[in-house]
């Protein structure tokens, strides 16, 4: 089964819809490289995608641990390279809610960000730069 069905709308932007759930995201080409800019690029959905990714491979450790993650913030940046036009680097700042984690579990959790899907998946040359404020 597909993952997803995408429609092109015309102007830069496409409409995607997930199959299984049938929600869908629009997206449009950034203002840098001739679009509106109105909604996620298809390179920002990558950026946003690594960091979610890390955030699930976080949450799903602090489950099986007893642990409670949530209020965790992430903010990404991407940054773009030229010639080709290409992702240089994403950096994912983390920055969780007052806790109680031990040194261990804070390494831990840092450790299996670099264990998620998205971020074994990316080329080596997207350099990723992962902070942690705790």
């Amino acid at each position: 089964m597909a993952t997803s069905q995408t429609i092109y709308l015309g102007e830069l932007r496409t409409e995607n819809e997930h199959i299984r759930s049938g929600k869908k995201i629009i997206t449009d080409a950034p203002v840098d490289n001739q679009g509106k800019g109105e909604a996620f690029s298809p390179t920002d959905l990558v950026a946003t995608a690594l960091s979610d990714c890390m955030m699930t491979i976080m949450g799903i450790k602090a489950r099986d641990k007893g642990l409670d993650l949530v209020g965790t913030t992430i903010e990404t940046t991407k940054i773009m390279s030229s010639d080709p036009r290409r992702i240089g680097e994403i950096v994912v700042e983390f920055t969780f809610p007052k806790n109680d984690f031990s040194e261990k579990d804070k390494t831990i959790f840092e450790a299996v960000t670099k264990t998620c899907p998205v971020a074994l998946s990316l080329h080596p040359d997207v350099k990723q730069t992962v902070k942690f404020n705790w």
